[in-house]
């Protein structure tokens, strides 16, 4: 908003250089963007942020220099000369609904000379881009400019029976606003109306009908007070922003209307030489009620952090306008002044008044000091840090993707939620994203296919995120549960690196990390899945539970294939791994190997199971070492080779002690999984 440097110096006492105020207004929160040389004046293009629409005039942003720089500010002396006949005798006032209207003031002023205004007036208007008009007309945009209430000047005797009504508009009334354009009005729309029709759109523009010009003799000052919202909605329905408006919208002053009309009332009497009339008709169904504001002037110290003194507190408050007074004991009660009634409603509003002019750079940047303990993290937010931390470790790379998708990749993928109908957006940004994600996959797909088509040759993705479904017979309600989605496929490694083909192992090895990350034992059960080729999928346990699915991604698009899997969170426990210490044997193990030929739909788990089920003494470990298949081994059978390693703590065994104990491993699983069955 542009002020002008030479028009705010008029109404404070031994003003500061130009240069000077402008910085000093930006430390305080009023950012001067720009200051532009005109003749003897400067004009300023200030950043006024909506919350003070106090400042959004010559005379409020003059009170804040004052303040500033501890200077007295002089608002002008309005001196006014009435006749003895009323106004009240002249014309009359009626307000239909008082939360839209919540003051109106209007003032008569008869016999003036409406012509062209002297060069002063139009100098100050010009200076910030207005263009002159008649004296009457200038008066207001003047007086606007300097009290920040808008005002309008109606000719009297184009005012049907003398009468204003402020009132809502009616099914199919029209008025030629002064733009010339004709507005069709709704039952929405707030207008001053005379006994026979709109002459005015409430706090946005004038009619031609009523209009001031070169024959107009009397004239009816409005100055009103009109309630922010309907303004908006009027303004923004027909598409006009006006200086009015624009002040309406973010909260006029309602204790300013009689004052600046007594203002424009005696400047346009005295340069159209007309005659005011005694009393102005002032309409004030529910006078504004000062709030008051506690403030331990103490607590705001130690809030800013920074020793601020109480005097120093107290003048600048009261050269804001706000009344301090003692609350008895230490601390004040702050009256808030009507033309911050919107903005100041708790000492935190205060605080921020006293310590934009104290100054924010003059406070130091340390940080608060905190008593007690850090708070717990959450058991969620530490099991998805936990398995952040380990899926990293394993070389992924972690994706954040939209919580919805469209409907055909919801139907490829149900996910966990397979059983439960998707969650439909009501209001979709597109057809992309018409629905809530049951699952993580399809997001995950889609970005793994995008950087297979730019040439990545290796892809690990995970997400850890939230799925959604619908709860409910109606559908209304929704569910959702944390999930983990994963994507692995491509090369690992370079020819002269020994790479390989990433496949459903690398993806089972990423799990088990996860598993034992979590002290969680995680198993895989062959299975069939939508989306998953039936001969790589399987079904993920967590001890009991089932926790989730994995598997090879049925063929599509793309240079290598993708194993993908997606587990449900909550099923994975606490996330809190128990981790223990045991001391190493100072003796030396015993390795020894044992072959068994078994049918090929037998798995690693159910071969674990059973070693585990025996769990002969000084087992300390044992692991796969071969499986083969081909000449000697019978069809649909496999030889499986596993190693074992026996050590005792606290002394050294023999190898017939070894071989009693291998006896009872062997025999074990030569009952339940020796070929033939």
């Amino acid at each position: 908003m542009q002020l002008s440097y030479k028009w705010l110096s008029e109404y404070v006492e031994s003003p500061p250089e130009v240069e000077t105020a402008a910085q000093r207004l930006t430390e305080i929160g009023h950012a001067v963007e720009q200051a532009d040389r005109m003749g003897d004046d400067t004009i300023l293009d200030i950043d006024i942020t909506t919350n003070r629409p106090d400042c959004m005039n010559h005379l409020g942003m003059a009170r804040e220099i004052a303040v500033a720089f501890d200077r007295p500010w002089r608002p002008p002396e309005v001196q006014l000369q009435e006749t003895s006949e009323a106004a009240a005798a002249l014309a009359r006032i009626e307000i239909e609904d008082p939360a839209l209207c919540r003051r109106y003031v209007a003032r008569v002023i008869r016999g003036v000379a409406v012509g062209a205004s002297p060069p002063w007036l139009r100098e100050r208007l010009e200076s910030l881009g207005l263009r002159s008009i008649n004296n009457v007309v200038d008066v207001t945009n003047f007086v606007l400019w300097e009290y920040g209430q808008p005002l309008h000047a109606f000719d009297l005797s184009k005012i049907g029976e003398a009468t204003i009504q402020v009132r809502l508009a009616r099914a199919g009334e029209t008025l030629v606003t002064l733009d010339g354009e004709s507005r069709d009005l709704n039952e929405e729309t707030l207008i001053i109306a005379d006994a026979h029709g709109p002459i005015a759109l409430a706090g946005v523009m004038g009619g031609r009908d009523s209009e001031v010009s070169v024959e107009t003799q009397d004239i009816l000052l409005e100055s009103a007070f009109f309630a922010p919202s309907s303004v908006r909605t009027t303004a923004s329905r027909l598409g006009l922003h006006t200086d009015a408006s624009h002040r309406f919208e973010r909260g006029a002053d309602p204790e300013v209307c009689r004052e600046a009309a007594d203002r424009a009332a005696a400047l346009i009497a005295e340069l159209g030489g007309g005659e005011i009339l005694q009393g102005a008709i002032d309409i004030y169904p529910a006078p504004y009620q000062r709030k008051v504001i506690p403030l331990d002037p103490e607590r705001l110290t130690a809030f800013a952090g920074a020793p601020i003194p109480r005097p120093e507190m107290e003048r600048w408050l009261g050269g804001l306008g706000l009344a301090v007074e003692s609350d008895g004991s230490d601390g004040w009660e702050v009256t808030v002044p009507s033309w911050r009634h919107l903005d100041l409603d708790l000492p935190a509003d205060l605080y921020e008044e006293v310590i934009r002019l104290y100054g924010i750079d003059r406070i130091d940047a340390t940080l608060p000091a905190l008593s007690g303990a850090d708070g717990h993290t959450p058991q969620e937010q530490g099991r998805a840090r936990r398995m952040r931390d380990v899926l990293v470790s394993c070389g992924c790379v972690e994706a954040v993707n939209f919580a919805f998708h469209d409907a055909q990749s919801d139907a490829s993928f149900p996910g966990l939620y397979q059983a439960v109908p998707a969650l439909e957006l009501s209001n979709p940004l597109s057809e992309r994203y018409s629905v809530m994600r049951r699952s993580l996959l399809p997001n995950l797909i889609e970005a793994a296919r995008f950087n297979q088509r730019r040439g990545a040759g290796e892809i690990r993705l995970f997400e850890v995120g939230h799925i959604f479904a619908q709860h409910g017979e109606a559908g209304e309600e929704s569910q959702e549960k944390d999930a983990l989605g994963l994507v692995v496929g491509g090369q690992t490694g370079t020819p002269w690196e020994n790479g390989r083909p990433l496949d459903f192992f690398d993806l089972k090895g990423i799990l088990e990390s996860l598993g034992v990350a979590l002290d969680e034992e995680l198993t895989l059960v062959p299975a069939s899945r939508s989306g998953l080729s039936d001969d790589c999928a399987a079904e993920i346990r967590c001890g009991s539970r089932q926790a989730g699915y994995c598997g090879l991604l049925e063929e599509g698009e793309g240079p290598f294939p993708l194993f993908v899997a997606e587990i449900d969170v909550e099923t994975l426990g606490t996330g809190v791994r128990r981790d223990t210490i045991s001391e190493p044997s100072r003796f030396p193990g015993i390795q020894a190997d044992l072959t068994l030929t078994h049918s090929v739909q037998v798995s690693w788990g159910d071969l674990r199971q059973a070693i585990e089920a025996v769990s002969p003494d000084d087992l300390a470990s044992f692991h796969l070492k071969d499986r083969y298949q081909g000449k000697g081994v019978p069809a649909g059978a496999v030889n499986t080779t596993l190693t074992f390693v026996y050590t005792s703590s606290d002394r050294s065994l023999t190898q017939d002690e070894v071989n009693d104990r291998q006896g009872l491993v062997a025999e074990a699983l030569n009952s339940r999984f020796a070929w033939p069955a």
